[in-house]
């Protein structure tokens, strides 16, 4: 969708959105008026802001996260941030179709480069460790709890893999996870990033715990509502969702106050400092292949990160999302920090002499 000043309606979607307006380049034309420069794929003499970085999928697919961890390992040298994962292939994508040259099957294996034996590897090591050997498999671009099997079988892990039809990840379970009480529930931190168009870095400064409806076992490993908690599994599954938090959703505020009330800490202290270099690093890192600082468009895009702290109050990273959903009561305030960040840079407001500040944003 295009949206544009002057004589085009401006669209009231941000959520898909190419945001253009005149620019005026280039030497004149016959009319006397300068010409617009003209680039590939993209509107001549208009200035583009597009919600999108070419490239972002790099985070946002769970295998190249994988893959991006492992490549810059210095990231997380000091304190690691990624549970142990491999990235495996079903045996159906790796056979070479017939119609493949046998010289090319070498170039098939380098380009769907399978971590099974490594996986096995690691498995068998951790068989008689008391931090325990399950594990979890997750599709590659699945969303909402789909394509998700948990198991300390590496049998059964390797057969449902192969058994699919895309990639995925296969990671040591977070079998001691904080818990919130009363219920001895799970839950994950869903954390909201704008990246600007001059790769600047906004944390939204509310966040929410999505909670899980029911005890967490780690007895049953099959008790969906014990351990995933996207609100659409909850929602559907158990008699128990919206029992301890409408929606199965607790504010930064209300978890604040809960730290303090049962540890003696705060989010300040104990979580978002984690949360804050876990961000920065992993967007720093792939700067130089999605930056759009050079090209003749401009881009920005707002990023959900979802963590899971565990019981020493370790944070883990556990995806990354390049269109998350959002909670209803922050909807307002992340439309507002898009425009006032992203957009009015771009397409400025009657009074330029405001600055582009967001209180709701902290700039990592």
């Amino acid at each position: 969708m295009i949206a544009s000043l002057g004589d085009h309606p401006v669209s009231p979607q941000l959520g898909s959105a190419v945001l253009v307006r005149p620019l005026v380049t280039g030497a004149p034309g016959r009319s006397g008026r300068p010409a617009a420069r003209s680039w590939p794929g993209h509107e001549p003499g208009f200035l583009q802001l597009v919600n999108y970085f070419r490239g972002s999928d790099k985070l946002c697919r769970k295998a190249s996260l994988v893959k991006l961890a492992k490549a810059f390992p210095e990231l997380s040298k000091s304190s690691p941030w990624l549970p142990e994962s491999y990235v495996l292939y079903p045996s159906g994508l790796r056979q070479p179709p017939p119609s493949l040259p046998a010289e090319l099957h070498g170039a098939m294996a380098e380009r769907l480069p399978d971590e099974r034996e490594a996986f096995l590897t690691a498995f068998r090591r951790l068989e008689h460790d008391d931090s325990g050997n399950v594990w979890i498999a997750k599709s590659s671009t699945g969303a909402k709890g789909e394509g998700i099997l948990i198991s300390n079988n590496a049998t059964e892990m390797l057969e449902y893999v192969d058994n699919q039809n895309q990639v995925h990840v296969v990671q040591k379970y977070i079998e001691n996870p904080m818990l919130l009480e009363p219920g001895h529930r799970k839950f994950d931190i869903r954390s909201w990033v704008l990246l600007d168009s001059q790769f600047g870095i906004h944390l939204f400064r509310e966040g929410v715990l999505r909670t899980s409806s029911d005890a967490y076992d780690p007895r049953n490993l099959h008790k969906t509502t014990s351990h995933l908690t996207n609100h659409c599994l909850q929602e559907a599954l158990s008699t128990n969702y919206g029992h301890y938090e409408e929606g199965n959703e607790l504010f930064f505020e209300a978890f604040d106050d809960y730290l303090v009330h049962t540890y003696g800490t705060s989010m300040e202290q104990s979580i978002l400092p984690q949360i804050k270099r876990i961000i920065r690093d992993c967007l720093t890192c792939i700067e130089p292949e999605i930056s759009t600082k050079a090209l003749p468009y401009h881009s920005f895009q707002m990023f959900g990160f979802d963590f899971m702290v565990d019981e020493d109050f370790h944070v883990w990273l556990i995806e990354v999302n390049g269109a998350p959903a959002c909670a209803q009561k922050l909807y307002g305030d992340l439309c507002q920090g898009i425009i006032d960040l992203a957009i009015s840079p771009f397409f400025p407001l009657p009074d330029t002499s405001l600055p582009h500040e967001n209180p709701m944003f902290v700039r990592l």
